[in-house]
């Protein structure tokens, strides 16, 4: 019978490693050919719109996320199906979940990507979002000291004291976009902008990007200057990328990238591409969040909530 989890039941049962570990797996499977990943779609009606996204990984079966974008907010479920079976395993409040597989696939970029020695993290962005993507990046590594940006001084401030006290060290808010740039190893960009929020010349040499908040071809996050000084430039998926990625294609209209040169994190994952050059190259991770990542984290989830006796069990029908 398949498991209904609720979005109390994931806080519970998934941490931050469990989400890097599983990403990471999907990522080395994908860059391996052994996971089927399909671009998000989005049929609209006046005033909502429906998200929808799929994924087969090899050994963690088939997933769908779906969520609702309208004047109640967003609403996420993922539905989990057995890769032997097709039997429907469970379904999932999805909210918590995706925040989580979001933060560690900008965690695995940094730990492929960004120097060993990165220990200056400079963040834009203080919503729903951003606490997953600090906590993953600074459990790849040691993070000493963090900048923090919004346009609301009163939200900075507050993200900035409780993400103090949650990862024990300084995470400062400052009053310019540039003072989070420019001392900063490592930038994450994790907003709704539809503008670029920096100048790609303030980067210094050797900062790795993870650009993970624009998702719309549209939207824009990094500038064009960014992408032509970058050596490297990552994406989680090419062909969702060509549809929805704004940074990437708005740079491609300036004639300042080549698709063909944009390459998928998990060829650097699974060891078909050597990642990084040097300690004075700029990297770019342009995260648009896809299904790989939801079946890996909906896996885990799952496979623990049976060990742990949560969730409530639905009806018995021709679904598994």
């Amino acid at each position: 019978m398949p498991l209904f989890l609720r979005e109390q039941d994931v806080r519970t049962l998934l941490t931050m490693k469990d989400a890097l570990a599983a990403v990471e797996e999907a990522f080395r499977l994908q860059g391996s050919g052994e996971a089927d990943n399909r671009p998000r779609q989005r049929p609209r009606l006046p005033g909502t719109m429906l998200q929808v996204m799929s994924a087969g990984v090899r050994g963690m079966g088939f997933g769908l996320k779906a969520y609702t974008v309208g004047p109640r907010g967003v609403r996420f479920v993922v539905l989990l199906w057995g890769e032997q079976t097709g039997d429907l395993e469970a379904v999932i409040e999805a909210g918590h979940m995706g925040q989580m597989r979001t933060g560690a696939a900008s965690g695995i970029a940094t730990r492929y990507l960004a120097r060993l020695d990165a220990s200056r993290v400079g963040l834009f962005g203080t919503g729903t979002q951003a606490p997953a993507q600090l906590e993953a990046v600074c459990a790849v590594r040691p993070v000493e000291r963090v900048r923090v940006y919004s346009r609301a001084p009163a939200h900075r401030r507050r993200f900035a004291t409780e993400m103090t006290e949650q990862l024990g060290l300084p995470v400062e808010p400052v009053a310019t976009r540039r003072e989070v740039v420019e001392q900063a190893d490592i930038l994450i960009t994790i907003t709704k902008a539809s503008e670029p929020l920096f100048d790609g010349d303030w980067l210094r040499p050797g900062t790795h990007v993870n650009a993970a908040g624009s998702n719309r071809s549209n939207a824009q996050e990094i500038d064009a200057r960014t992408l032509d000084r970058a050596a490297l430039v990552t994406i989680d998926d090419r062909d969702q990328g060509r549809i929805e990625a704004g940074d990437l294609l708005a740079a491609e209209r300036q004639k300042v990238l080549d698709w063909d040169e944009v390459v998928e994190l998990g060829q650097v994952v699974a060891g078909h591409h050597p990642g990084r050059r040097d300690r004075h190259s700029i990297t770019v991770f342009e995260s648009l969040g896809v299904a790989v990542e939801d079946v890996a984290v909906a896996r885990v989830v799952y496979e623990k909530a049976r060990k742990a006796g949560l969730g409530e069990s639905l009806p018995e029908t021709t679904l598994g």
